[in-house]
């Protein structure tokens, strides 16, 4: 991905608005959440983990960032469907949104113009205030998917992009008939705002801390606890010397969870064209 392909067009930049019903929402999801402590069972503990890994490592990290942003391997057409729906039920956007503003971020790295979390304009920015704050260019739906034409012209992704939070239904009437308002609470509501902070994590925290294996000057680091926490991308500086690469992590120590469901996939068929790093030697800032 050059800074070629990828273009804001002037005319479609504009100075950030507070985005009061982005403010409203995020909100609400964060006081629901705080009911948390009334609503607790082991069992809806255990829900939360276990949704946290399977729409955070499994759609995000593994579906809109991996294989559809980067493209770093394939699989069939039925199965990245199915992975793209997942990853719209972490609640972070249609896939379309999410995958158009992250390529920006790779083809524009801290041009706080261009790049829609850039970490040049401070920790809040990249973490969360470019939600509230909102530049057209990254969130109307005619800028944004021009930055991701291959999933916009994808019927089943049109229809993602329009109704992916009334995906929420299903999992909450699921979680409730399965064990109540605490499943509820804990699996809907918690787990969203656990799952954004940590993939949040990764445009604020893995930008400003940890260490570099490549010499990039895009400020990405390496960082290994926000790696514990998504699944692997945390190690942030080699995914961005090599944003196309399916494995984020590059020593034996790097653990990297989603490459492992990667790694699975393929040894059963299902993935292929998976792209491995280059075999030369990192360069040492």
């Amino acid at each position: 991905m050059t800074n070629n392909s990828l273009s804001v067009a002037p005319e479609s930049r504009s100075a950030p608005t507070l985005n009061w019903v982005s403010v409203g929402f995020f909100a609400t999801i964060h006081a629901v959440a705080m009911l948390a402590p009334w609503f607790f069972s082991w069992s809806a503990l255990g829900v939360t983990i276990f949704l946290h890994w399977f729409f955070g490592s499994i759609g995000i990290c593994l579906a809109y960032h991996r294989l559809l942003t980067h493209r770093s391997f394939k699989v069939p057409q039925w199965l990245e469907y199915i992975l793209a729906t997942i990853g719209c039920c972490a609640l972070q956007g249609s896939p379309i949104f999410w995958v158009a503003n992250h390529r920006l971020h790779h083809a524009f790295p801290g041009d706080e113009e261009k790049d829609p979390y850039s970490a040049k304009q401070g920790f809040w920015w990249s973490h969360m205030l470019w939600l509230f704050y909102q530049k057209s260019q990254f969130f109307d739906h005619e800028s944004y998917k021009k930055s991701a034409p291959d999933l916009a012209r994808d019927p089943y992704y049109c229809w993602l992009d329009r109704y992916f939070l009334l995906l929420q239904i299903p999992v909450a009437l699921l979680l409730y008939f399965l064990g109540g308002w605490p499943f509820v609470i804990w699996g809907v509501f918690f787990r969203a705002v656990v799952l954004w902070h940590s993939t949040w994590l990764i445009n604020s925290a893995s930008h400003l801390q940890g260490y570099q294996t490549f010499a990039l000057d895009d400020g990405s680091r390496n960082l290994w606890w926000a790696a514990i926490l998504t699944y692997g991308e945390g190690w942030h500086n080699n995914h961005h010397a090599h944003p196309n690469v399916a494995p984020a992590g590059r020593k034996w120590w790097e653990i990297d969870v989603t490459w492992w469901a990667i790694r699975f996939l393929q040894v059963v068929g299902l993935a292929k064209k998976v792209i491995m790093p280059p075999q030369e030697q990192p360069q040492n800032g």
